[in-house]
């Protein structure tokens, strides 16, 4: 779990829960503590294609969202475009999941 002084943002999380007859499905959106940078670099999406990121959240492994999901953070709503786990399965107090945002 990340300590609390790093985690300085609040985003909203609506998890993908599937597509429907009038598009995208999304669950009820959940508030979660992260670390938000706004940086732009290129990621590989979770269909294996190079997409741009602008932001990534840093959160605790315990969060959930799928790529595809829709994600209001600073204002602004966006998508879920990957996820890495750098954890190390709890040997560490600081692992994290980076959220790559649309």
């Amino acid at each position: 779990m990340l300590p609390s002084y790093f985690r300085t943002h609040t985003i909203t999380v609506e998890p993908y829960e599937g597509g429907g007859a009038y598009g995208p499905i999304f669950g009820t959106g959940v508030a979660v503590e992260c670390r938000v940078e706004d940086k732009v670099q290129l990621v590989r999406s979770s269909a294996g294609e190079e997409v741009v990121s602008s932001a990534t959240a840093y959160c605790d492994t315990s969060v959930l969202a799928p790529p595809g999901s829709r994600v209001t953070v600073k204002g602004r709503t966006t998508t879920v475009l990957a996820i890495t786990d750098p954890s190390t399965g709890g040997r560490s107090p600081l692992d994290h999941l980076e959220v790559f945002l649309k």
